[in-house]
């Protein structure tokens, strides 16, 4: 099997969970993963009547079931209807796994042929973008466990490994490797293996703690200039020192020769 023909099937499949996923116990779950990834939730009662991104979600399960049923007029007014309410713009017929997580909410964009797996968590002002006319997949894949940072944009048909990370504001153009951190313009990896729970086995929401490359690359830049200055000084003096004994040393060296006879 070639590599796109794969990566289809896989398109596929997961297409086929979210498909399932319209079922009222994945949207039971959508709402009860929140408690285990945003530190202000206090209870599901008030997460399912003040939450749009929890909204967003369950308005999606019953516009994915209208779209994948050919009923594609309800469906995109199903999905106009949810960005009315929740300034969150989601293509029915993008492909949205379990305990899926929009946290804030505003201004995220979910394109056509985006596939969502199980486990991911985005925040406000996230893309996920198509860059083409192609008929086919032309937005990324989010493997389970991903965390997208707030404004992050991740465009075309682009995968974003399992359990990897990234930051915010970060524009993602190649595929990023499972359990990696990734960020910039664009998007580079600066972290590999991350641990992805924390805190009594929750989900380890600490995103930004990222490396910085360019901070570091002028910290040394910093360092070094001040080890080179130090070394001229030390050298400086050493040389100013042996200038100043010159004189002293050819005084001595006059004294102690002959008169010469010419």
């Amino acid at each position: 099997m070639s590599g796109l023909t794969q990566e289809r099937a896989h398109v596929s499949g997961k297409a086929e969970t979210a498909n399932a996923a319209s079922r009222p116990r994945p949207i039971l779950e959508d709402l009860a993963c929140v408690s285990t990834r945003d530190p202000a939730a206090r209870g599901k009662f008030e997460t399912l009547l003040t939450y749009p991104g929890v909204h967003a979600v369950i308005w999606h399960r019953l516009a994915n079931w209208l779209w994948s049923h050919e009923w594609r007029f309800l469906a995109r007014l199903t999905s106009w209807l949810c960005r009315f309410l929740t300034n969150i713009d989601i293509h029915p017929g993008a492909s949205i796994g379990r305990r899926f997580f929009i946290d804030h909410g505003a201004g995220v964009v979910i394109g056509e042929t985006a596939v969502v797996g199980d486990d991911v968590t985005i925040y406000h002002g996230v893309t996920l973008g198509g860059v083409s006319w192609s008929p086919g997949r032309r937005h990324p894949m989010l493997e389970d466990g991903v965390i997208v940072g707030a404004g992050a944009k991740i465009l075309g048909p682009i995968t974003v490994g399992r359990n990897a990370r990234v930051g915010a504001n970060s524009v993602v153009i190649e595929s990023v490797p499972r359990d990696a951190t990734v960020v910039g313009i664009p998007a580079k990896t600066v972290q590999r293996d991350a641990a992805r729970y924390a805190f009594g086995g929750r989900i380890n929401l600490n995103h930004h703690l990222i490396p910085d490359p360019v901070g570091e690359a002028f910290a040394a830049l910093a360092d070094r200039v001040e080890f080179l200055e130090a070394r001229l000084s030390h050298l400086q003096n050493k040389v100013k020192g042996r200038v100043d004994s010159l004189p002293a040393q050819s005084a001595a060296a006059g004294a102690s020769e002959p008169p010469r006879i010419i």
